[in-house]
C-alpha cells in the first residue's frame, strides 16, 4: 500500500485546507456573518435571511458543522446554530499565523 499523498503535508496545512474548504462558499460565509450578529438562529432564519432553499441551507450549516466551525443543538422541535467560540479563535489564529509568515 502506497503512502497517501496527503502525508507529505503538515498538520497546519492540512488544518488550513480544511477550514478553506469550508469556508469556499459565498453562501458559508454569508450564514457565519448572520450567526456572528445574532448568535444563534435556527434553519428557518437561515433560509428567510438568505433567500436560499432550506435544502442548500441544510446543506451548508452541514458542512460548516462538520468544519466544527459551528454548534447545533437541539431545541424542542428545531435545530438551534451557533457559532463554536473556542473553534473560531482556534481559526483565527492559525489564519493570522499562516498571514503572518508573509515577509514582503
Amino acid at each position: 500500500m502506497g503512502v497517501s499523498k496527503l502525508d507529505s503535508y503538515t498538520k497546519s496545512e492540512l488544518k488550513i485546507a480544511d477550514l478553506s474548504k469550508a469556508l469556499g462558499h459565498p453562501a458559508r460565509i454569508a450564514i457565519l456573518k448572520h450567526l456572528l450578529k445574532v448568535k444563534q438562529c435556527i434553519n428557518g432564519e437561515l433560509v428567510s435571511e438568505l433567500k436560499l432553499a432550506q435544502a442548500t441551507v441544510s446543506q451548508h450549516l452541514s458542512e460548516l458543522k462538520k468544519a466544527g466551525i459551528i454548534n447545533a443543538k437541539v431545541k424542542g422541535t428545531s435545530m438551534i446554530y451557533s457559532i463554536d467560540k473556542k473553534s473560531w479563535i482556534g481559526m483565527e489564529n492559525i489564519f493570522n499565523d499562516f498571514f503572518s509568515e508573509y515577509t514582503g
